[in-house]
């Protein structure tokens, strides 16, 4: 075991959605939040905690640092699920810049991000914690948390009423 090798460099899809990327809002912002944190610091301390990864048998896991950065995504985007933070990395462009995770390559899945958290000790995690909130406030910076809306179709039991109904003709 060891940790996935994620490609770095540009494909397709990258080429494809460059010239919209320029007018995205929500990824230059995450752009400046990522630029903000020295994650240097953070992966030290996230790999002074957590093991996965480290033996030489099993299956490549996800870095410790990219499993973090999802859960931070989680937080700061009220996105109140599991699944439905792997739903929202795929969907979302901005995400997967923050993430350094190519376009053309889906999320970890849902069940990865519920077995890191449980793994992580609560002391690593507040550890982390200060550490960037430490960076932001060397910055001046503080984070307003988002929220991301979780759209559904249903299809209604009643049907519309038509303006014949609403207006009769007399």
């Amino acid at each position: 075991m060891g940790y996935k090798k994620i490609d770095k460099s540009l494909d397709f899809a990258d080429f494809a959605l460059a010239s919209s990327l320029k007018h995205n809002r929500s990824l230059k912002l995450m752009e400046k939040i990522d630029k903000a944190i020295n994650w240097s610091r953070v992966e030290s301390i996230l790999m002074s905690h957590y093991v996965v990864g480290t033996s030489s048998e099993g299956a490549d896991a996800y870095t410790p640092l990219l499993l973090f950065k999802c859960l931070l995504l989680q937080k700061w985007f009220h996105i109140n699920s599991d699944p439905e933070l792997e739903n929202q990395i795929n969907d979302r462009l901005s995400f997967k810049k923050f993430l350094s995770l190519p376009f053309s390559k889906p999320s970890p899945d849902h069940s990865t991000f519920s077995r890191f958290r449980s793994r992580l000790s609560k002391e690593a995690m507040n550890q982390i914690n200060s550490e960037i909130l430490r960076q932001f406030e060397n910055q001046g910076l503080i984070i307003n948390e988002g929220i991301a809306i979780d759209a559904r179709l249903v299809k209604s039991a009643s049907r519309p009423i038509s303006n014949k109904e609403i207006h009769p003709v007399k």
